[in-house]
C-alpha cells in the first residue's frame, strides 16, 4: 500500500498496515480501530440529524404554508382598502395650507425676537469712557 498524496493516512489504510508491519502494528491497530468507530459515530449522528432535520423541515414548512396564506388574505384585506384609504389622504391634503401659514407666523415672530435681543445686548455692551485719563499715550511719538 502507498502513502497518500498528503502523507495522512485513513483510518483503513492505518489498520491495514498496522495488521501488515509487526513493529508499529499495536499502535496502528489501536489508532485505525479508534478511527474507524469515532467515524462511524460521526455518521451515525450526522444521519439521525438529517432525519430529524427532515422532519422537523416538514413541520416547518406545514406552518409556513399556513402563515403565507393568512399574509395573503391580510394583503388582500388591505389592497381592498386602498381606494378608500387614497380618498382619505386627498381629502386631508387639501386643508394643509394652514399649518404652513401658521409656521410662518411663528418663524417671523421668533426672526423679530431675535433682533431685538441682539440689539438690546450689543447696546449694553459697549464700553462706557472712563473718566481716567489713559496710562499710555494715545499719540504715537514722531
Amino acid at each position: 500500500m502507498s502513502l497518500t498524496a498528503n502523507g495522512r493516512l485513513t483510518p483503513r489504510q492505518r489498520l491495514t498496515r498496522g495488521l501488515a508491519y509487526t513493529a508499529v502494528g499495536p499502535v496502528d491497530i489501536t489508532r485505525g480501530v479508534v478511527g474507524l468507530g469515532a467515524h462511524s459515530a460521526q455518521v451515525g449522528a450526522a444521519n439521525l440529524l438529517r432525519r430529524y432535520r427532515e422532519g422537523r423541515l416538514a413541520r416547518d414548512l406545514a406552518g409556513a404554508q399556513q402563515t403565507l396564506t393568512q399574509e395573503l388574505a391580510a394583503a388582500g384585506e388591505v389592497v381592498s382598502g386602498l381606494p378608500a384609504a387614497l380618498q382619505h389622504a386627498r381629502r386631508s391634503r387639501r386643508r394643509s395650507k394652514r399649518p404652513w401659514v401658521l409656521a410662518g407666523v411663528v418663524t417671523a415672530v421668533v426672526l423679530a425676537a431675535g433682533a431685538v435681543a441682539f440689539s438690546v445686548v450689543r447696546r449694553s455692551s459697549r464700553n462706557e469712557p472712563s473718566p481716567r485719563p489713559p496710562s499710555v499715550d494715545v499719540q504715537p511719538k514722531p
